[in-house]
């Protein structure tokens, strides 16, 4: 399986669109995704997100799901450093690396920053068992930290030595995979990608940079059995707007993009 999230593109907030370049980032990314093979769409329900699938879904005659549960992440809370009333992200990192539950990828939302909110906990786990129950409709069921295919058949990647005794297997460089595409937000990339890679979300939010329309990708491995896992093959790519020329947005970073 590959899951691929999209950022949508430079934002408009007051108005809940994209500003003039957020739309030039559109049609680029759109030039981009329309040569590719994609099983389903989903959507955010907020309007830069639906405005960014628009060019898309367009161009290559689609349509995409709604889904109310990858609308950005916002549950403010107050900075404690700041005073800022926003995102439960962007702090110091003084402010949130000190917490050691912070770097726990299930308890963060336990922290006592996170904690002042209590709709966080429950709007978390809201998100990470909507996307478990997204995945069982393809195949994959979560167990634990990791997911299984219960009905698939046993596969092994070609460099896996299989065991003699287990049979039919099949090698799953060669099976066709479903490809699902998210328009999405930063944010909710980050929650979603905390519960799939284990990973915390602090440490993603503030560790990673995804661009406008950056896309980010990944892949199951369905090494051994019917057991799998995801690991991440791209993570803020904006190949298409270096290709076309458009100077990156800097929405979501604190410091100067690099471009090359």
């Amino acid at each position: 399986m590959r899951l691929i999230f999209v950022r949508h593109g430079e934002p408009d907030y007051v108005n809940d669109t994209l500003t003039e370049k957020g739309w030039r980032e559109a049609e680029l990314l759109a030039e981009r995704i329309s040569k590719w093979n994609v099983t389903k769409f989903y959507c955010s329900p907020l309007g830069r997100a639906k405005d960014t699938a628009s060019c898309t879904l367009k161009k290559m005659n689609r349509t995409a799901e709604t889904l109310d549960w990858i609308k950005e992440f916002f549950y403010p809370i107050d900075d404690p450093v700041t005073g800022r009333h926003g995102v439960p992200w962007d702090f110091v990192p003084s402010c949130w690396s000190d917490d050691p539950l912070m770097f726990d990828s299930r308890q963060w939302v336990n922290a006592q920053i996170p904690g002042q909110n209590p709709m966080i906990a429950s709007a978390y786990q809201s998100v990470c068992q909507n996307m478990d129950e997204l995945l069982s409709s393809y195949g994959y069921q979560r167990k634990n930290h990791y997911y299984q295919m219960p009905d698939a058949e046993e596969r092994f990647i070609s460099s896996t030595v299989s065991p003699s005794d287990l049979s039919p297997i099949v090698n799953v460089q060669n099976t066709e995979t479903p490809c699902l595409v998210f328009f999405c937000h930063l944010g909710i990339t980050c929650i979603i990608l905390s519960h799939l890679l284990n990973i915390p979300f602090q440490s993603l939010v503030h560790g990673i940079f995804l661009p406008t329309t950056s896309i980010t990708v990944l892949n199951s491995e369905e090494r051994w059995g019917k057991e799998a896992y995801f690991r991440a093959q791209a993570i803020g790519d904006v190949h298409h707007l270096l290709k076309g020329k458009e100077p990156l947005s800097s929405a979501g970073s604190f410091s100067i993009v690099f471009e090359r």
